[in-house]
């Protein structure tokens, strides 16, 4: 038995079998070559515990290189011939004063596994993750908009799934992808803060710029989102505190008033009712605009929001035709809510070219997700309405350069549906029956007892609604639609 030389362990060759060559220099070490074709090298002891049994303790893999590094020798490292013998050595002088170096080697490898297990659960990874799996709310339903909060995080889903047993894709640059690693527990105020003032000025990591300049809205929307994970962690005992609670958050927008005029109403009408408005991909698909015409003249009509009436199914639908049934996990308020149907808005259904859709979408392109491209649609629809202003104007003899239309976002169609509602005599507790309110009338007390629904009196006044509309967009009078009297309370 000799000692080993550095020239001789690059010199060895690997051979059919595995080898063991030993060194005479320090106690129990070995240099270990397997076998072809790998034929790699690394350092190994032999020894005998304390109970007498043989043992065998890998110490790491031979670094070939020619210098020596500052680093102390650590057990799995790569190891140099000198470092190799100076960590066979340590072992030696442990085992001499009676330690087991394979129990301690094992017990070292335990805590290392439950470290990174406690690290990796204790990720902004693995928290998001669960959160989405699990999160409820007050209601006991998955969140509305859980999809695009993830979105804001950094996690893309796949329409028509469950987050619990689904994986999500990471979008690049995300903080999904940013924080992977990071301990929800490390992350303070100062981070929060700083992420909310990036999304505001340059936009939310990982998602692409909708417009230039500054946007108290993205902020406001990373924000919520990360409040409301951080939340749930807080209540699972994940963190000890919500480092989003005195956060800067930016400051909302002043609640719109916005209502479409009788006139405005007439020219949205008449825009959408042919091939006027061009849809967001019209040239290649003709039939997506008829949707998003459709879409927009049922927002009017029903006083529903976007997310609902492009969300539609064939099997919300009533037997009749005559009701749409929005599911509560639809609903903004998680409760279901039945909305009828005039005859007006039937006819809109049923002109939307079919296209056939295994979830049964109304409004789809591609028969598996909802129609999407709103921005663009609803530029082309601003557009075609003007233009139908201006043909109307050259019609009247006046210029029609000058004609110019106040601009006007498509959830104002849902408080010029509530306001028409209101100037046409409908009582204020039916409007908010039709828009599925639970706030303001029914708030508080009232809404735990009264639970009438009123569906006679919310069918006249869609319908009220919907014959008003057909009058202003004929240019006609509209057919009144008597309102039900109130029966008189008998003594």
């Amino acid at each position: 038995m000799s000692a080993l030389t550095v020239a001789a362990v690059r010199k060895l060759a690997p051979q059919a079998r595995r080898r063991e060559v030993r060194d005479s220099l320090a106690p129990g070490l070995h240099l270990v070559i397997q076998p072809k074709p790998s034929g790699a090298k690394s350092w190994a002891m032999r020894f005998r515990r304390p109970d007498g049994r043989p043992a065998k303790l890998t110490l790491g893999p031979v670094d070939l290189s020619d210098g020596e590094t500052a680093d102390e020798p650590t057990l799995g490292g790569a190891l140099t011939l000198r470092q190799a013998r100076q960590l066979a050595n340590e072992i030696d002088r442990k085992r001499a004063r009676g330690v087991d170096v394979i129990e301690e080697h094992k017990a070292s490898k335990r805590r290392k596994r439950a470290a990174a297990e406690a690290r990796n659960a204790s990720s902004f990874r693995a928290a998001m993750r669960e959160f989405f799996a699990d999160h409820k709310t007050k209601h006991h339903a998955r969140p509305r908009h859980w999809r695009e909060d993830g979105r804001l995080l950094g996690l893309l889903w796949p329409p028509d799934c469950d987050p619990a047993k689904t994986e999500p894709e990471v979008m690049p640059g995300s903080l999904a992808e940013r924080w992977a690693e990071r301990d929800v527990r490390e992350i303070d105020g100062h981070d929060v803060h700083t992420v909310v003032d990036e999304a505001r000025r340059h936009g939310v990591p990982g998602l692409p710029r909708r417009n230039d300049g500054t946007s108290e809205s993205r902020g406001r929307k990373v924000h919520a989102a990360l409040s409301s994970l951080f939340a749930w962690a807080l209540r699972q005992r994940r963190i000890a505190t919500n480092p989003c609670v005195g956060v800067w958050r930016p400051s909302a927008p002043p609640a719109r008033d916005r209502v479409l005029s009788d006139s405005e109403i007439a020219l949205l009408w008449r825009a959408t009712h042919d091939s006027k408005m061009k849809g967001a991909r019209c040239d290649e698909k003709p039939k997506l605009a008829l949707q998003f015409g459709a879409a927009a003249k049922l927002l009017l009509l029903t006083g529903a929001r976007l997310n609902e009436v492009c969300g539609m199914r064939r099997d919300e639908l009533g037997e009749d035709g005559a009701t749409w049934t929005i599911p509560a996990e639809r609903a903004k308020n998680h409760r279901k809510h039945v909305v009828h149907l005039s005859p007006l808005a039937r006819d809109v259904i049923a002109a939307v070219p079919r296209v056939e859709s295994a979830a049964g979408y109304l409004f789809t392109s591609n028969g598996k997700t909802p129609i999407s491209g709103w921005s663009k649609a609803k530029a082309q629809l601003d557009a075609a309405m003007l233009q139908v202003a201006g043909e109307e104007a050259a019609a009247a003899g006046r210029d029609p350069a000058k004609v110019a239309l106040a601009p006007f976002r498509l959830h104002d169609l849902r408080r010029t549906c509530a306001s028409g509602m209101q100037r046409l005599g409908v009582r204020l507790e039916i409007i908010e029956l039709c828009l599925n309110h639970t706030s303001g009338s029914f708030g508080g007390i009232v809404a735990v007892y009264q639970r009438a629904e009123l569906l006679d009196e919310r069918r006249t006044a869609f319908e009220r609604w919907s014959e008003h509309v057909r009058g202003l967009a004929s240019g006609e009078a509209a057919k009144v639609v008597p309102l039900p009297e109130r029966k008189k309370r008998s003594n």
